[in-house]
């Protein structure tokens, strides 16, 4: 994927890491498109930032998706990299289904069957620009289980194995996928994220992305250093430690 010279629409980017890398690949000068379900964000990002575009969308719901890019498509026809962003993360107790039932259904809903159905909104229109990129979000907890978040551990090792696979079928379009692999975050995504010293600086995790984008532009996976612990455990003879570590410093951490 280029750094620069795109149009760009970013579902679930109203805050935190959509937010930060929607203004970051602005600043590099890219269209942006910014979508959520929050009207009153929606507003304050139009008048911050009037030349970003917003359009409403929630991506836990099929006719928002399909609704919000008909409007995408026709202000932005043009459109040539869609970054599937929106996720959310519950933390569970599957000791009975009163503790993880509904949330699993929302995290499953939001976190994978949104990417789905986003990829479904745009593939077509996506297969008729000469460079056109997919980007996937999973997270090092794909590689990795943080004990608390089964369904959010689950739906993001599921949109591992989905990019995966999608890259392999689209390998003969102008459609490249990229997965982007980030590490736990200074974000609103958990109680206490946004302070937690294990997390990564949200503006540190942005520029590293940027930067890897910009130094390799053919990577199928965008890895700041800071995930490689987690995404590798397992090849490099190491996962019991990590998840031992993981679970006993962070118990909230993405």
């Amino acid at each position: 994927m280029d750094i620069t010279g795109n149009t760009v629409f970013i579902p679930g980017a109203t805050s935190g890491i959509g937010l930060a890398l929607a203004l970051a690949l602005k600043d590099r000068g890219n269209k942006v498109i910014v979508g959520g379900r929050r009207t009153a964000l929606l507003e304050q990002i139009a008048v911050e930032h009037p030349e970003i575009d917003t359009v409403l969308i929630d991506t836990a719901d099929a006719g928002s998706i399909e609704a919000a890019a008909k409007q995408v498509l026709a202000r932005h026809p043009e459109l040539n990299v869609l970054i599937a962003m929106a996720g959310i993360m519950q933390v569970e107790d599957w000791h009975k289904p009163e503790g993880f039932l509904a949330s699993a259904e929302a995290i499953v809903t939001t976190n994978l069957l949104g990417p789905i159905r986003l990829v479904a909104a745009f593939v077509e229109h996506l297969q008729t620009r000469p460079d056109a990129t997919i980007v996937t979000v999973s997270s090092g907890l794909a590689f990795t289980p943080l004990k608390v978040t089964p369904s959010y551990n689950a739906t993001k090792a599921a949109i591992h194995m989905l990019s995966e696979s999608l890259r392999m079928q689209l390998a003969d379009t102008t459609v490249k996928v990229v997965e982007l692999v980030p590490p736990s975050v200074r974000t609103a995504l958990m109680p206490g994220q946004e302070t937690s010293d294990f997390a990564m600086p949200l503006d540190e995790f942005v520029d590293e992305v940027v930067m890897l984008l910009e130094t390799r532009p053919d990577a199928k996976e965008i890895q700041v250093e800071r995930v490689k612990f987690l995404r590798y455990s397992a090849v490099n003879g190491e996962y019991d430690q990590v998840v031992a570590t993981l679970n006993h410093s962070d118990p909230h951490g993405k």
